[in-house]
């Protein structure tokens, strides 16, 4: 007889669980993506799980789903449990199970063609804090889920309209973090607490997508300038598909801060790597990622009286470039324009992903983290494989609003702004 729903023995698991899932289980954005790639879930109830508030409710959902989805939901759902970090619910599951069934053997659920997650000291159980507020906060924590993989099949079909990624490394990445402000100079600049964090994590994701990866930390506003010029200036360049640079630190609109309380323009930063000062990087795409403030106003919302429940506006900015300047005025008199040439703009083939909009702080946990690069970081390990990464950002941008669902004149410790 064929059942549509999942086995007793496993059903009885969930039930006999359910308190300690609904205490510990967090229920975020990888462990619905591992379910739906299983065809567990479908879309519809992925984004009614994510609709929910708190974690608490998530877990609720998913375990009235769970038994009706069939014989597979369980042993997904620990596969989904290992997946995320959350070996100990795995072990509290199967191992009642085993129990239930009276010693029937429960089918192991490794999933062979998805490496497991490398774990660096992971204690048998994640911490948790008794608070509701710390509980979300834990589930926010940066992924260590491997980078997935592009299927050959989504390779062929779309090659052709990307930018070619063939070479070995795919690129070089650059991430200036500062962290610990001189106090003499900058006596203004508080440490950048958890921010030792994002470096880490910016190097790990990198490093997994391919690129080799360099990370400095506490430099002057001239040793960023130095080391960005030198970055720049690499020769290795012109074997490589792409380039990444990521600055950690304080800032105002324009401009991030040395150790040393000087700014560094970011303008100048974006013009080391143009067509005219970085020939070696021409045609191929160059990638910044400003975790800093950009202000120090605190964008704490207002209520939503109409609308779609979701914008759907990435609130991008755009700039012409490439003017014809006098030069070229002067080269058309020297005969030049008989000479078939190829113009690129001054600046092309470029993004840059902002932790924050104009005038306003960015938000760092003291503990985990900025919370745009826990973010971009999650989205780069599930998407970088199918989606553009302007689309990556825009996914980006609205995880960080839905993070700031707290009540307005609020913001919940232990975070802090950039500024």
């Amino acid at each position: 007889m064929l059942h549509c729903g999942m086995r007793e023995q496993d059903a009885r698991t969930l039930r006999r669980q359910s308190a300690v899932l609904c205490k510990q289980l967090v229920v975020d954005e990888l462990l619905i993506q591992c379910l739906q790639a299983d065809d567990i879930l479908t879309e519809s109830m992925a984004e009614n799980i994510m609709a929910e508030q708190t974690s608490q409710k998530r877990s609720w959902r998913l375990q009235l789903l769970l038994p009706k989805r069939g014989p597979k939901a369980f042993s997904s759902f620990c596969s989904a449990l290992r997946a995320t970090d959350q070996q100990h619910l795995c072990d509290l599951l199967t191992q009642t199970s085993e129990t239930n069934g009276n010693g029937t053997h429960v089918e192991t659920c490794v999933d062979s063609s998805v490496p497991l997650p490398t774990q660096e000291a992971v204690p048998a159980k994640r911490a948790r804090a008794h608070e509701s507020l710390e509980v979300s906060l834990d589930a926010d924590s940066p992924i260590n889920t491997p980078v997935l993989p592009c299927t050959p099949d989504f390779y062929l079909s779309h090659f052709q309209q990307s930018y070619k990624m063939a070479s070995s490394p795919r690129g070089f990445a650059l991430v200036i973090s500062n962290v610990t402000f001189n106090p003499c100079a900058a006596p203004e600049l508080d440490p950048r607490k958890g921010g030792e964090v994002d470096d880490e994590v910016l190097r790990k994701v990198f490093t997994e997508l391919e690129y080799s990866v360099t990370v400095q930390r506490d430099l002057t506003a001239q040793g960023i300038k130095t080391c960005i010029q030198n970055f720049s200036g690499r020769p290795e360049h012109r074997s490589v598909d792409s380039c990444v640079v990521c600055l950690l630190s304080h800032g105002v609109e324009g401009a991030v801060y040395g150790i040393d309380g000087e700014l560094l323009q970011l303008d100048w930063v974006f013009e080391a790597f143009d067509n005219a000062h970085c020939p070696l990087l021409q045609n191929k795409p160059k990638m910044f990622f400003i975790q800093a403030c950009r202000g120090d106003e605190m964008d704490c919302g207002v209520e939503q009286i109409d609308g779609p429940s979701r914008t759907s506006s990435p609130s991008c900015e755009q700039r012409d470039a490439g003017r014809e300047g006098e030069k070229d005025a002067e080269g058309r008199q020297r005969g030049d324009i008989c000479r078939p040439r190829i113009k690129l703009p001054q600046r092309s083939d470029m993004i840059c992903g902002f932790a924050s909009l104009k005038g306003t702080a960015a938000m760092r946990n003291t503990k985990r983290g900025s919370w745009f690069i826990q973010e971009l970081n999650t989205a780069l390990r599930l998407h970088a494989r199918d989606r553009h990464l302007a689309d990556i950002l825009v996914q980006v941008n609205r995880r960080i609003k839905d993070r700031e669902g707290y009540a307005p004149g609020t913001c919940p410790p232990p975070l802090q702004g950039n500024v």
